[in-house]
């Protein structure tokens, strides 16, 4: 490859705009393993913010797409791969960096909010179990 394309592909994964209008790919391959990739983006999207048991497996599954995309990057710059296998390269790149978006703009749990709902929850089945435990359950539903 050339010197020029070398340069021409590294400028095409550091655009700003070079996420506009690209493809979660479908899987890809992380250390050997494949991953089912927009199936993952788009089920923990669908959730709109991030469960707390699930925390974990969003980060963890940052870190790994992250250091992916640095050692595709890193072939790229270290002139490893011919012209063609770049652009495979770099439309991988742009979309691993889509799916990082993606999963980026996500909103975890307000873990405060989350404890007072509980709270709250906890509340009224007390209230109820009493309300029983003592007899004073009224099927006109005053409290």
């Amino acid at each position: 490859m050339q010197e020029f394309e070398r340069k021409q592909l590294l400028e095409r994964v550091n655009r700003d705009g070079a996420t506009v209008g690209a493809q979660i790919p479908d899987s890809i391959e992380i250390q050997g393993e494949e991953i089912d990739l927009q199936q993952f983006v788009f089920e923990i999207k669908r959730r709109d913010t991030v469960p707390t048991g699930e925390r974990d497996r969003v980060e963890r599954a940052k870190k790994n797409l992250r250091r992916e995309r640095l050692q595709r990057v890193q072939r790229i710059e270290d002139d490893e791969v011919t012209f063609a296998e770049g652009e495979r390269l770099v439309e991988s790149i742009v979309g691993i960096d889509r799916a990082l978006n993606a999963l980026e703009q996500l909103r975890p749990v307000d873990v405060e909010q989350e404890a007072e709902l509980q709270q709250a929850a906890d509340r009224k089945r007390w209230m109820q179990f009493l309300r029983q435990a003592l007899g004073r359950e009224k099927s006109s539903g005053r409290r």
